[in-house]
């Protein structure tokens, strides 16, 4: 699935996928007020500490986006979910920075809205 909807990352040597779903839209409203509000909080953190958990809880929750529509999709046999406890093992400081701009890529490819537009030419309007 990691195309134009999603970005891929590798965590501990296996590969994920984040994805902005409407569920994961709504986890963040709840935690941040909206996404327009993400960033602010990304930007504020009081703290290295909290900035880095902020940063584990997106990459958490958009990763298991992709399992929790496999499990929809494949009943019996389902995956098991990502941890932030996981992530936090599995990474490194170094690693959760790149990951900021994995997780903004992913935001912007959730929220995209392809608009067309009809060629109307001076002709087509003088018929």
């Amino acid at each position: 699935m990691a195309d134009e909807r999603s970005t891929a990352i590798n965590i501990g040597g296996r590969e994920f996928e984040l994805l902005l779903t409407t569920k994961a839209t709504k986890e963040i409203a709840k935690r941040y007020g909206g996404l327009d509000k993400l960033g602010d909080k990304l930007l504020n953190s009081e703290n290295f500490d909290a900035a880095l958990s902020e940063v584990v809880y997106l990459i958490t929750l958009l990763a298991n986006q992709t399992i929790l529509i496999h499990n929809l999709k494949n009943k019996g046999n389902e995956k098991d979910l990502l941890t932030e406890d996981e992530v936090e093992l599995l990474t490194t400081p170094n690693d959760l920075g790149d990951f900021k701009d994995a997780i903004t890529e992913a935001l912007l490819k959730g929220t995209k809205r392809n608009v067309e537009s009809e060629d109307i030419s001076k002709n087509a309007l003088d018929e």
